[in-house]
């Protein structure tokens, strides 16, 4: 689908959030690790500098009051928009958040090593946020913060974020644009719904966009009975052992067609050797599937296996591929929210656990694909009702009532 049909299908009106035009604009900081087009700072930051559309229309309540860029020598489009915005951009982190309302924290894009063994990038997402913790210890002021998708490659130091923001008691939210992206067909789980198995399909590399796919699981199978009760083992599989695992019941193929939606016909065979299935065991006995799916789509889908009826629940997790990346603008609002009202829109928990789940994955896939029990995923949450693009968002102006 291209973006003149894609515009065509969901309308010009739903490729922004509404306006709320009684918010003062509160002052927040930018975090990054560079700004390039296009990068996750561009499609974030621009939409506070210059609207949701990026060219002047209107945009969030937010005003970007000072920048800290990790890169500045690889980020001229962050350094001219600054000037041409009058942000002040500091040298460091503790400059930058000072005397702020919230922080957005966006370790993704730039030039980091790899891990030697997992291959993972090791963005200073951690870095980021201890430094903007010591800053908030030293003037003794805490501020909301977003922190752009998961934590970090290490659930030692997600972890360790978590628990701090907790014991500070700092208003924290992470994620990416997935949970708030278009579904098509709507697709919302009621709470409470009584989910025997789920499966999303996503494609990319094994970690960075796996975790678009995992959180496209996670923010569905989150309202199932009982809420979130954590993960008992996470196994990646890969070529035959992807067969062998759906032989023996731990994916099923239904699910997978069903994700597959868009595709009358999916070619299987042309699935690629990087395309890993990660296999997650919830602690109450549901099954869940991530099935990076690298030559046969460049989607994201989801499928579940409801108790009671007949008829699978699938949706397709649309995203808008093309400047200025609409689905920002709903994650942007989100963003807001947390600012204006100090409380993430959904759990930080997510994030969490979502955390987890890859940094397990990812080790099973360079273990030779051992199932791995982890006690340590022993993490419980409740969701809220927060919307999606195309749906109504709960005005800023209100607190969430669940």
């Amino acid at each position: 689908m291209n973006r003149r049909d894609f515009l065509a299908l969901m309308g010009t009106a739903a490729m922004a959030p509404r306006a709320f035009a009684d918010l003062p604009k509160r002052p927040v900081a930018g975090v990054v690790t560079i700004y390039k087009r296009n990068t996750h700072a561009d499609v974030i930051l621009g939409k506070i500098l210059e609207g949701y559309d990026q060219q002047g229309g209107h945009g969030p309540a937010l005003k970007l009051a000072s920048l800290y860029i990790d890169q500045p020598k690889s980020s001229h489009l962050g350094l001219e928009l600054a000037h041409k915005h009058r942000v002040p951009v500091f040298d460091t982190i503790e400059g930058a958040v000072r005397g702020v309302d919230g922080v957005i924290s966006i370790g993704e894009h730039g030039d980091y090593p790899d891990d030697p063994k997992t291959g993972q990038k090791l963005y200073p997402r951690r870095r980021f946020f201890d430094e903007i913790v010591a800053a908030y210890r030293k003037y003794g002021r805490v501020a909301p913060i977003f922190n752009d998708k998961h934590f970090c490659p290490a659930w030692a130091d997600a972890k360790h974020m978590y628990d701090t923001a907790r014991r500070m008691k700092i208003p924290f939210m992470a994620g990416s644009s997935i949970p708030v992206a278009w579904r098509l067909p709507e697709l919302t789980l009621k709470r409470g719904t009584r989910i025997k198995e789920a499966l999303a399909v996503g494609y990319g590399g094994p970690e960075a966009y796996a975790y678009h796919a995992l959180e496209g699981l996670q923010c569905m199978v989150e309202r199932r009975a009982g809420g979130e009760t954590g993960v008992k083992s996470v196994q990646a599989v890969t070529g035959d052992a992807i067969w062998e695992a759906e032989a023996k019941g731990l994916w099923s193929m239904d699910l997978l067609m069903s994700a597959l939606r868009l595709h009358p016909k999916p070619k299987l065979d042309r699935l690629r050797k990087n395309s890993p299935f990660y296999l997650i065991e919830y602690r109450d006995g549901t099954r869940g599937t991530v099935a990076m799916m690298n030559g046969v789509t460049g989607e994201f889908g989801f499928a579940a296996r409801i108790e009671g009826e007949t008829r699978l629940k699938a949706t397709w997790i649309k995203l808008d591929y093309r400047a200025p990346f609409a689905h920002f603008a709903w994650l942007t609002q989100g963003i807001e929210h947390l600012i204006h009202h100090r409380k993430s829109p959904y759990p930080v928990e997510r994030t969490l656990l979502t955390t987890g789940i890859l940094d397990r994955a990812i080790h099973s896939l360079v273990d030779n694909e051992r199932r791995l029990v982890t006690p340590e995923l022993n993490v419980k949450y409740q969701p809220t009702d927060w919307g999606y693009a195309d749906r109504d968002f709960p005005p800023v102006t209100q607190t969430l009532k669940k």
